[in-house]
């Protein structure tokens, strides 16, 4: 029987259960805390994810609680929003515009 200190958690879409797979795992290096408050105070976010729908997921995750640090907004050719994840990073939703003809 393992008895382990540290856990991780693996992630997969419903949709795509043999696609990408996000692997969370404990941020206890040294290192790790400094490189997260050092990141989050400049507004920098951990990482992306691509949305279909920026607004429609926005409303949704509001609904369900979630602190956004930035509504949507347009930049450049995509839509973005900011999220705070509940442990210490930003997590930014884009969302690719149509190219304009």
């Amino acid at each position: 029987m393992c008895r382990c200190e540290y856990r991780w958690l693996t992630l997969v879409s419903p949709e795509q259960p043999d696609g990408v797979e996000l692997s969370l795992e404990p941020d206890v290096h040294p290192a790790a805390k400094a490189f997260k408050t050092a990141i989050k105070a400049d507004g920098i976010a951990y990482t992306s994810f691509q949305v279909n729908d920026l607004e429609a997921e926005y409303q949704r995750l509001l609904a369900l609680g979630v602190v956004f640090t930035q509504a949507p907004m347009l930049a450049g050719n995509v839509k973005i929003a900011v999220l705070e994840d509940g442990c210490g990073n930003l997590i930014q939703l884009m969302q690719p515009l149509p190219e304009s003809s």
